[in-house]
């Protein structure tokens, strides 16, 4: 079994890949974002995504779960 963020800090987008057992690196290629904004994203809620990545991390996780909504990870 892989662990995911042992011991790191966790946003609520880190921690929700975390709890699906999805990898940053997966998030990256199905969503086209770049390595260091995922690994930003994931790692602190003070980082927000602009408009544009955050359409294509939301698109790509509704791949996932098609309940998911950018309020559950950021604020507006």
């Amino acid at each position: 079994m892989e662990w995911f963020g042992l011991g790191k800090k966790r946003s609520k987008l880190g921690k929700w890949l975390d709890r699906r057992g999805i990898s940053q690196q997966e998030l990256e290629k199905r969503s086209g974002v770049s390595r260091g904004t995922i690994s930003r994203l994931c790692s602190d809620d003070a980082n927000t995504p602009n408009f544009k990545n955050a359409k294509k991390i939301i698109s790509a996780l509704k791949t996932l779960d098609s309940g998911v909504d950018y309020d559950d990870f950021w604020s507006m």
